[in-house]
């Protein structure tokens, strides 16, 4: 059964709790480096796995023990920002023209991205809380999608507007520097529990 009301409210509740969150953060570094379109295209289907993982095995993310999720999300953000930061220095702090880049290799680091980072997420929980609460896998599943759709694509948005007013070497240190404390916080819940 479909409704309007449940894709409203599941929409909603997904895209306030996923836009402070490390998507925003991917689609704006990705979004500076590559064409956005290319962008978006490998993020969107990642977050469409994402829902459907959700929607169809949910119950099962909640049985990953908390410690060990924590702590897993904490070394991929440690791993993420060490990254950014020991890049080599020969690497163009300008975008790279779409021609530099093909589309499936673009899309395919945007996919891979996100479909690691955002496994076992909080978003990605409530949308399998969400579906089995509402007995209503369609209604939410869209509402989830479209949210992380237009999260997504704030980021890749933001990233680009950004670029012309701030250096991407400057953007890059800002971004590690977040990677480091969302990795500070996840290790911290791991440890502390």
């Amino acid at each position: 059964m479909f409704s309007f009301t449940i894709l409203a409210i599941t929409f909603g509740v997904v895209f306030l709790a996923e836009l402070p969150d490390k998507t925003a953060l991917a689609g704006l570094m990705l979004g500076t480096r590559y064409r956005a379109s290319y962008v978006f295209v490998g993020v969107a289907a990642a977050f469409a796995v994402h829902v459907a993982l959700a929607i169809a095995a949910g119950s099962v993310l909640t049985l990953v023990p908390h410690r060990l999720l924590q702590a897993i999300v904490g070394a991929l953000f440690l791993a993420g920002a060490a990254m950014l930061l020991f890049k080599g220095d020969d690497e163009e702090d300008e975008v790279k023209a779409p021609s530099d880049q093909s589309f499936w290799r673009v899309a395919g680091a945007g996919f891979m991205l996100i479909l690691v980072a955002e496994f076992g997420d909080l978003t990605q929980i409530m949308t399998a809380n969400l579906a089995a609460r509402y007995d209503s896998p369609v209604s939410v599943g869209i509402g989830a999608v479209l949210a992380l759709w237009a999260v997504a694509g704030l980021g890749i948005v933001g990233g680009r507007t950004l670029m012309r007013r701030v250096p991407l070497k400057l953007i890059t240190r800002i971004a590690a520097g977040l990677m480091l404390v969302l990795a500070g916080f996840s290790i911290y819940e791991a440890i502390a529990g």
